[in-house]
This record gives C-alpha cells, structure tokens and sequence, in this order.
C-alpha cells in the first residue's frame, strides 16, 4: 500500500478567495456569514448565508465558458488552479494518462436549475440554452478540471449531500494508495445560495436567521455557505522524487451508514465511522489532538456528535480540541468538507487550531473542549475530519503531520 500525501491546496469560500486568505481568516476568528444578495431574497424567511462575495468569473473565464459553467464548476476550477499550481505538477505524457479527479457535490448546477425554473415557469419562455444539461449535472465540475488540466486517468463525482467531499477525498485517497493512480485531484464545491436554494432548505426548520453557534446552548440551526476546496492527493515517494513540499499525510478513512432515518443522526454510527478511521491509519486514540467537526449548530447533530466522540476517545475525549469552522463560513453541503480540510492542514502545519466562532452558553451535552471563539497554538501530530450527512452517510479523514 501506498503511502499519500497532499502536495496542493485551492479554495474560494466565504472567508477567502485563496488558501493564504482562508487560514487568516480562520486565525482571526473572523465570521464570512452575513446579509444575503440574490433576486427575490426579500421573499425567504432565511436572509444570511455565507456567500463568496466580489467574485469576477468573467475576469476568469472567456465567454464561451461562462456558457458552460455553472458558478459551482467556477468555484472548482478557480480552487484546482491554486492547488494544481501549488503542487508544482504538469499533467503530460504518462502522469495525465493515470492522475484523475474525483470531486464531491449535492446540488451541482443548482444556479443554472434555479436560472432556467424561472425562465420556463415565471416567464413563460418555450427554450432553455441548448448547454443546460452540461451546465447543470454534478459531474460538470469534474469533467471541466479534467479537461482543463489534461487528467485523464479516473474521473468521477460522488454526491452524498453533506458528506460529498469526504467521501470523494476518500475515494481518491483509495485509488492513490492501492497504486491506481499517483496523483488525483479531489475536493469539493458548491452553490446553493439562490432563492429555490435557499427556500428548499426553509422547508427542513433547521436554518438559523441570525448566526451558526456549534455547541452553544443557545445554537438555533445552521447557516448556508457556498465554495469549493480542491486538493492535489499524491503518492509519498512520486512527490519526494520530484522534491515537492508537502502539506501533510492522509493516514486513513472510514465510512459508515447509520441505516436509521433519512434526517437524524445516529451516534453509532458516527463513532463507528471515527473509530473505523483511526483503525486503518493505525492510529490510537490518544495520538489525536484536534478534530474538524462537522458542527452544524443543530441541536441533533452537535449533540450526537459529541456523543461518538466521547464514545471512541473515552477518557482521552477530555484532551481533544474539537471545533467547527462552520461557525465561520457557514454549512458549504456538499463542498463543506474540502474546506474544513484547511483548517486540519493548518492544525498540523502551523500549529494553530481555528476556533468556534459565536459560543456564548456552555451545554452540558457538548462538554468537550470547542476551542470557543479565538483560535490557540497547540502541537497537533494527528488531526479528523468529520462528516456526517442526510441519509445517514458518514465518512472520517485521519490526517498526521509529516
């Protein structure tokens, strides 16, 4: 098996349209969530989203893209150039025949389906633009950073609401490491913030309308965010061969199903999925020093969260750093793991934890160390990410310093 490493990292988000942007950002405490600005925001009960805002895509792409790219494929292809860029990698010859992109999304083109809803039912046109299709499938993002940068090994999306990106970095992380491919691109992206976005979410009730707090006792739901984060996944001995810097070492993952209910969390299964992870990086419990929450600000997910957590690390749960970035750039769904990933690569690099922003009110069912609204230096060798999603679908990163 082989040994994989991140070697490139690219995000835009409501916090930065850079890595370099985001983790000061994320060491400020500095909060990306605020007044929405879309058609029709007026008529949603949920006005705050954590919104990537003075984004120029035309400044980015020709006319001819912006026909074919939804703003969630933007958003990829801007984070995969930084990551691309960063890793020092030209895609050709025998590298571009077996390096692929596996990227995670859930709603994919939903701009473009918001776009053309309107167009067809609100203004009565009988045509929509004949590259609707291509615009709008979850597949788009991936098959643009394919083409973009000549990868032409395994290319696929993995849509599983807000497990996407963990479940496509796991993937890509598998291939890497079983040989398949010496270097994938992999990540996420997203862009739900329009009105049918927006308003499909109200339906749930579990939207906050004032701000994301994850483990406060007052937390009042999550908030919507939207962007991308994109990461260059490499075999070990191709990116010391080649001299390249490395961001840290993906150790291992884990995936579980709750097989439970379509909306609400189960502990069980969320601590087999964590444990499952340290069990394949052969990783014990008490090496971990700081874990990326999922953390929406639900009082159903914060609470079995902690549970599992308190499950799988025993007494050693006591010893943890565990906060959610979310309190800062909002749930981004399907693209919300890739850059949580940031703040992992930042923990194990840098030393620095990013806090969880807007804690007032302690919980006694949180009772865990949430790093509360400043961020704090602390010597991290071994770092999760979580994620937990709708359906039941979860999937845990194990990340070590290098």
């Amino acid at each position: 098996m082989k040994r994989v490493v991140i070697t490139g990292a690219g995000t835009i988000n409501p916090l930065g349209h850079s890595v370099p942007e985001t983790l000061v950002a994320m060491q400020e405490g500095r909060c990306g969530i605020g007044p929405l600005d879309f058609r029709d925001v007026d008529r949603l009960a949920i006005k705050i989203g954590g919104q990537v805002h003075n984004f120029e895509a035309e400044g980015r792409f020709n006319r001819q893209q912006m026909a074919l790219y939804d703003r969630f494929t933007q958003f990829t292809l801007v984070a995969a150039r930084e990551a691309i860029t960063q890793s020092g990698l030209t895609f050709s010859g025998e590298l571009s025949a077996k390096a692929g992109v596996v990227l995670g999304t859930s709603g994919g083109g939903m701009q473009t389906l918001d776009d053309n809803y309107r167009s067809v039912y609100e203004d009565g046109k009988n045509r929509v633009h004949p590259f609707v299709v291509p615009k709008l499938m979850n597949n788009a993002a991936a098959s643009h950073v394919s083409m973009e940068h000549n990868l032409k090994g395994p290319s696929f999306t993995v849509s599983t609401a807000c497990a996407s990106s963990n479940h496509a970095m796991a993937q890509a992380f598998q291939l890497v490491r079983s040989g398949m491919a010496p270097v994938m691109v992999t990540g996420g992206s997203e862009s739900m913030l329009c009105f049918g976005g927006v308003k499909a979410w109200e339906g749930l009730r579990v939207m906050s309308k004032d701000a994301c707090r994850p483990f406060s006792a007052n937390r009042n739901g999550m908030v919507q965010g939207e962007g991308a984060g994109v990461f260059v996944f490499e075999d070990y001995d191709h990116a010391k061969a080649r001299g390249a810097e490395i961001l840290c070492e993906i150790s291992g993952f884990a995936m579980s199903s709750d097989a439970s209910d379509i909306v609400m969390p189960s502990k069980q299964g969320a601590a087999r999925a964590i444990a499952g992870a340290l069990q394949d990086a052969k990783i014990n419990p008490d090496e971990v020093g700081y874990i990326n929450a999922h953390g929406t600000g639900t009082a159903a997910n914060d609470k079995t969260e902690c549970a599992a957590v308190a499950d799988v690390f025993g007494p050693h749960a006591d010893n943890l750093m565990i906060s959610s970035t979310k309190s800062m750039h909002g749930h981004l769904i399907g693209g919300t793991g890739a850059v949580e990933l940031l703040a992992c690569i930042m923990a194990l690099r840098d030393g620095i934890i990013a806090p969880t922003i807007g804690y007032e009110e302690p919980d006694p069912e949180c009772a865990l160390d949430v790093v509360p609204n400043e961020a704090r230096e602390a010597e991290v060798n071994v770092a999760l990410s979580n994620a937990f999603a709708f359906g039941g679908l979860n999937a845990v990163l194990a990340l070590r310093r290098i």
